[in-house]
């Protein structure tokens, strides 16, 4: 087992259930081959029984939740796992890493939280998160809008898309508003 090993499982558990407390074993399939596309359908659902089996996902079928706390999990750009480590996933409880603190187990009547109080993570290691607030004032320098209505937007959007930063939301409602987004990519991507 590699630290690459674990990572994938992880990050693959924490993305599908980004914004979500609990998800049945179908929708978990369905986000793992028809949203993400990283399996087809006939390996989601294999990938799903072996995750239950490995650990990694606790509850029935019905309402699976994952076996570790997601909260401070985040995922770099681009990232897409080998779906060779999705179908045959490390053993959970084996796992001993000094550098991970994920093996606390949600307790399920306690821990998780009403699917309407998850917001996707708002830490991140994402440099571009940093220029979020300079982004906020500069579209609402341009459109008039006040900031407290730009993050109320920017909220919405990262509620409906759950796999979108909180600079990305900003950025599409800079484009929304028919702002000039060579500036606003630029600035993003130094």
């Amino acid at each position: 087992m590699t630290d690459e090993d674990f990572d994938d499982v992880r990050l693959v558990i924490s993305l599908s259930f980004r914004g979500e407390s609990r998800l049945s074993d179908i929708d978990l399939e369905r986000i793992l081959s028809f949203d993400m596309e990283w399996l087809t359908p006939e390996e989601a659902g294999t990938a799903v029984s072996k995750l239950i089996d490995a650990g990694w996902l606790a509850g029935e079928r019905e309402s699976l939740h994952p076996a570790f706390d997601i909260k401070n999990i985040s995922t770099p750009i681009g990232w897409h796992p080998r779906p060779s480590r999705i179908l045959e996933p490390v053993e959970f409880n084996r796992i001993e890493n000094s550098n991970q603190t994920v093996k606390q187990t949600i307790n399920a009547d306690k821990s998780i939280k009403p699917k309407d109080d998850i917001l996707p993570n708002k830490t991140s290691n994402d440099p571009r998160e940093k220029l979020a607030n300079r982004l906020k004032k500069f579209i609402s320098r341009q459109t008039k809008i006040p900031i407290d209505e730009i993050e109320r937007r920017s909220e919405r959007k990262q509620k409906a898309l759950k796999y979108a930063a909180n600079w990305l939301c900003l950025a599409l409602i800079a484009r929304e508003q028919g702002l000039e987004m060579e500036q606003i990519v630029s600035s993003l991507s130094s």
